[in-house]
């Protein structure tokens, strides 16, 4: 079944649910409609029967670039208020999710990407942490995610410089599984998906929450450090002129670093 609705795409097919970011034209940017959409999507999968595993991209030319600085510095209105928690939703999806990550994952991109239980990267995937840039604490779990991957030197690297980490790079050092040719990225993430609905579901599930428990274990403070400080950050320093002042700096580097 393919059913498209605004913003993201949704296919079903045999336990697995393909979610398909749809603003190509604007590189995936998270408006808030692409978020308050995506916020239902997974909210309504955590209670599809139907769903056992959950494909996640972007379509175009990218994942998607974070987000909508434009909506952000205040360039253009919102189109509607944020509502919900799109890392929350993800979060309490309690299956399964392969991110197949096609092009750039930027920011709030990455942080999206680092909510999928595991990465298959196109060789055009590329990724950045420009929180720094913008102006803007991360608030989707980057800061404590990003060095367990891949160790906390690394990610001070990335984070403190928005520098990018192309996909092979990405692969060295751990942060996706695998990278093919970008024609093959749906059909490898649709074959491991399969793969992981073949398995017995209960046990699947219960490995799936212990692996995660194990690894929260200390991941917990360290989120509520970084929400505390997300939140203080955003009262004191994020200003919609500040944003936009550096929004075509941000672009001129990426193109720049990608010539």
């Amino acid at each position: 079944m393919s059913e498209v609705k605004d913003l993201v795409l949704v296919h079903k097919n045999a336990g697995v649910t393909t979610v398909t970011m749809n603003r190509p034209e604007a590189l995936n940017a998270l408006s808030a409609a692409l978020r308050n959409r995506l916020t239902a999507v997974f909210s309504d999968l955590a209670q599809d029967s139907a769903t056992e595993v959950v494909i996640f991209t972007g379509a175009g030319r990218a994942f998607t670039v974070g987000l909508d600085l434009k909506e952000l510095g205040g360039e253009k209105a919102a189109e509607t208020v944020v509502n919900g928690d799109l890392g929350k939703a993800m979060l309490n999806l309690g299956k399964p999710i392969i991110g197949a990550i096609n092009g750039y994952a930027i920011t709030g991109g990455f942080e999206l990407a680092l909510l999928c239980d595991f990465m298959i990267a196109s060789e055009n995937a590329a990724f950045a942490d420009t929180h720094a840039r913008v102006g803007v604490v991360p608030g989707w779990g980057l800061s404590q995610r990003l060095p367990r991957l891949i160790g906390i030197n690394r990610a001070k690297e990335l984070s403190l410089t928005g520098n990018f980490l192309h996909a092979e790079s990405a692969y060295a050092w751990g942060l996706v599984n695998r990278v093919v040719a970008a024609e093959e990225l749906m059909a490898v993430a649709a074959q491991l998906a399969s793969d992981i609905v073949s398995t017995d579901p209960v046990t699947r599930n219960t490995m799936r929450e212990i692996i995660d428990a194990g690894w929260h274990a200390s991941l917990g403070e360290g989120l509520a450090i970084e929400r505390d400080a997300n939140r203080a950050h955003a009262r004191a320093e994020v200003r919609a002129e500040k944003v936009a002042a550096r929004r075509a700096q941000i672009q001129q580097r990426g193109r720049t670093q990608n010539d």
